[in-house]
């Protein structure tokens, strides 16, 4: 995300597709919760416990392979390497999870190229993530994540994308993001019903404290680069503790943003956090730091450009001027953390 978002109550919803994401007021659903022309969710069988996956030492489990849209195939080993994505057709046997999810046909070919500085593969395999899960992705804007963890959860697990509703933000500009970024995650659905037709959207209204499920439901909550954004918001310490409330106990919150240099916190404005803040907003909402991981380091990254982390691409804020040089850079340095829930 590239914007300030004040956060608050998420409104709980039945188990809704992309195409039909309602938001009600918190803890006051109305009668018949689910609106008649759209059926719940089918329940999800409880998903066994999540156990983190060392990227340098552990593999993820296994489970039957089959064809890109169809069952979750079987899992990868999480030392291994990202392959370049090809196109995943009827013809693809024996694929891993990871490597079908991310060589879908279904994925725009612009968030294919991003692959290089994401490294999906090797992220997913840090985090623990299977495809037998109750995930829950944090605000995924534009829906890169998506494009992957959707289809990797969708026949034996759960996919739940959390969205600011923009009914309930008073800001313009605010809301035509909102918006947006909802009406993506509807194209994806529309544009491939067999892959999304079982992932979730959750509307979350913005004031309060934020609530993403009820407590103990999820297997892993993971966000990708918008920590920054609570901070300038000033609702980092609400959100961590919200993630807390909707796991597992054992569950994994996993987590990556822009890494700003060691010292004091700073202020997210540029985009930039240290990791040392990062971890202590998780600790203080109870969470214990499992793992560190350099998978998306960028050691080119300066971190002191004129528009912040901006500045480089996809953003590119400053147009052609020193293109050349910010794309030799490539995207941000960034931490990633994954951290756990206690079990008792």
């Amino acid at each position: 995300m590239t914007r300030k978002h004040r956060l608050a109550v998420l409104a709980l919803v039945p188990a809704l597709t992309f195409v039909a994401a309602v938001a009600v007021q918190a803890g006051s659903p109305p009668p018949g919760a689910a609106p008649a022309a759209i059926p719940a969710q089918p329940a999800v069988a409880p998903a066994a416990s999540a156990k983190p996956v060392e990227a340098a030492a552990k593999s993820a489990p296994t489970a039957p392979a089959k064809a890109a849209t169809a069952a979750a195939p079987t899992a990868v080993p999480a030392t291994s390497a990202a392959a370049p994505a090809k196109p995943a057709t009827a013809a693809t046997v024996e694929a891993t999870p990871y490597d079908t999810a991310i060589a879908g046909d279904w994925r725009k070919p612009a968030n294919i190229a991003r692959d290089k500085y994401r490294h999906p593969k090797e992220t997913l395999a840090f985090f623990g993530v299977r495809p037998d899960q109750t995930l829950i992705e944090i605000t995924p804007g534009g829906g890169w994540y998506t494009e992957i963890l959707a289809p990797l959860e969708r026949d034996h697990g759960h996919y739940i994308a959390i969205v600011p509703d923009p009914a309930f933000v008073t800001d313009a500009g605010a809301k035509d993001e909102d918006a947006r970024q909802i009406a993506t995650l509807d194209g994806l659905h529309n544009a491939h019903p067999e892959v999304y037709a079982k992932a979730e959207m959750r509307k979350i209204e913005l004031f309060g404290k934020p609530v993403f499920g009820p407590p103990g439901s999820a297997d892993v909550v993971l966000t990708f680069r918008n920590v920054h954004n609570w901070v300038m918001g000033g609702t980092q310490a609400a959100m961590f503790k919200g993630f807390f409330d909707v796991l597992k106990p054992g569950g994994v919150l996993g987590v990556t943003d822009h890494r700003a240099k060691a010292g004091p916190a700073t202020d997210g404005k540029m985009g930039y956090l240290t990791e040392q803040q990062v971890i202590d907003y998780a600790t203080a909402a109870g969470f214990v730091l499992d793992a560190k991981s350099e998978i998306n380091a960028n050691p080119k990254d300066t971190k002191d450009y004129p528009h912040g982390v901006w500045t480089l691409p996809p953003t590119l804020s400053q147009g052609n001027h020193g293109i050349g040089t910010y794309q030799r850079i490539g995207e941000s340095d960034r931490m990633t953390l994954r951290f756990s829930k206690p079990k008792k």
